[in-house]
């Protein structure tokens, strides 16, 4: 894992040397050219990247002056790479990724970046899990001791892993082989039993479960570590270009409105785009969804990256540390965000909440904590639902054929879940409409079960089945 990280740093360093930034230049045409990296399959960027893209919010705010290169990649570290030889102006990345990136410029006054804005993020860490194969006996982490996990490397899903296994009581360096794969490859090898785990962040997890090719066994809310991804700009690049920060961080603004008030066209955009299916875009992205878009710099953030320096520090050699008080910059998002800045900074509410009325339990849908949601095959809009019990009585009363996707929040954690690839227990004792308690994992089940000796577990059919019972 050591080596792999020192090839990684050296690779930067090496394209650090490579020559000076050409990307604020004019090319042929005369306009001045401004290069975004970015990653279209990390759906939790969307806003400063493929949603942005799509909906040309940024070459409006620019104007016919300017040129927008769009940059795809798989992972923030050949974004770092370029932004460190001045070949990428703005980048979008997840945590870690973010310290690596800061890391690798903050020695040199010309290459050093800043951190100007959130794209979207989970107060718990569950953007982040590790995933096994579908018939794998592995309940929890420690049954993947003496296996291999495919990881990206220095990613947001990597930092998660480490810290996870070491809460499991695992030794990350001993007791598992992470290998170091892209999320493509790493998928293709938990397929074919190449590696025994897969830890990686949105939306890979959401992706292979949807698909049947994976079981989730870690929910990265159960560590309880906030997880975000951000923007950041090439400091010399803002001074030169303030007009074109401010016109992105509007942007990206645009596009988090926009999110959030036609979130199923959004999904539906960032499938056709990316080639995701829209139902993993939208557990993701959608109202109450794992992702929680909001641009402002909060504390519970800032502080979860001085909370990560330590561990991204033990996965390989080359980490020098971070500055984070020199790294983390919100003059830039202040001003295009305006007056209330402070007030929304300093709120950790979902913006984007699952409303409105359930057509089943016939009550208004108003507690986040058990708010579900379902989709149905043919359908513009989708049906709020008050709990999962009432959820479960709508997919009875609709039936498989028309559900496109299914949505509930984990009992414990509230990470929202696929219905029909969550454990589920029955509470006999509770009320019609309580009965019913979904989980991520296992071992969440379990652990709830253990607390609750009343309730016993049930299958996803049998819970369906037994929804509408008096």
């Amino acid at each position: 894992m050591r080596k792999t990280m020192r090839k990684v740093l050296a690779a930067v360093s090496l394209l650090a040397a490579a020559g000076c930034s050409v990307s604020g230049a004019s090319g042929d045409s005369g306009k001045i050219k401004v290069v975004v990296g970015y990653q279209s399959k990390t759906i939790n960027t969307v806003t400063a990247g493929t949603l942005l893209r799509s909906l040309g919010y940024l070459e409006k705010r620019l104007g016919p002056r300017y040129k927008v290169e769009w940059q795809d990649h798989d992972t923030g570290a050949p974004i770092t790479a370029k932004m460190v030889a001045g070949k990428i102006d703005i980048g979008s990345m997840g945590d870690y990724p973010l310290l690596i990136n800061a890391s690798r410029t903050q020695a040199t006054e010309s290459a050093r970046t800043e951190l100007i804005s959130t794209t979207g993020y989970n107060l718990r860490g569950g953007l982040n899990m590790v995933v096994v194969a579908p018939d794998s006996p592995v309940k929890d982490l420690t049954g993947l001791k003496g296996g291999k996990i495919s990881a990206s490397v220095g990613s947001a899903g990597h930092g998660t892993l480490v810290q996870a296994l070491e809460k499991a009581g695992l030794n990350p360096a001993t007791d598992v082989q992470v290998v170091n794969h892209q999320p493509p490859v790493g998928a293709s090898q938990l397929e074919s039993g190449g590696v025994q785990g897969y830890a990686q962040f949105v939306a890979w997890p959401g992706l292979l479960v949807f698909q049947g090719k994976g079981r989730l066994v870690y929910d990265g809310s159960a560590l309880d570590v906030p997880t975000f991804h951000g923007v950041v700009v090439r400091r010399a690049y803002a001074d030169q270009r303030p007009e074109v920060v401010d016109a992105f961080l509007k942007a990206q603004l645009d596009a988090t409105r926009y999110l959030h008030e036609h979130p199923l066209a959004a999904a539906e955009s960032v499938a056709a785009t990316t080639g995701l299916p829209a139902e993993v875009v939208y557990l993701y992205n959608g109202p109450g969804g794992i992702s929680t878009f909001d641009v402002t710099l909060k504390e519970p953030l800032k502080a979860a990256h001085r909370h990560d320096v330590p561990y991204l520090a033990r996965i390989g050699d080359g980490f020098s540390g971070v500055d984070l008080k020199r790294f983390v910059n919100d003059s830039y998002i202040r001003k295009a965000y305006g007056p209330a800045y402070d007030t929304d900074a300093a709120s950790t509410a979902n913006p984007a909440k699952i409303t409105g009325t359930d057509p089943v339990c016939e009550k208004p849908v108003t507690d986040p904590a058990t708010a579900s949601e379902l989709w149905l095959a043919g359908t513009a809009e989708t049906r709020p639902a008050a709990t999962p019990a009432c959820l479960l009585r709508q997919i009875a009363a609709a039936g498989d054929a028309r559900i496109r996707a299914a949505y509930v929040p984990d009992t414990t954690t509230g990470t929202r879940w696929f219905a029909g690839s969550s454990v589920w227990l029955k509470d006999p004792g509770a009320k019609k409409d309580a009965r019913f308690l979904p989980f991520t994992t296992q071992e969440g089940a379990d652990a709830y079960r253990a607390a609750h000796p009343k309730t016993r577990a049930v299958s996803y059919a049998d819970a369906v089945a037994e929804s509408g019972a008096r």
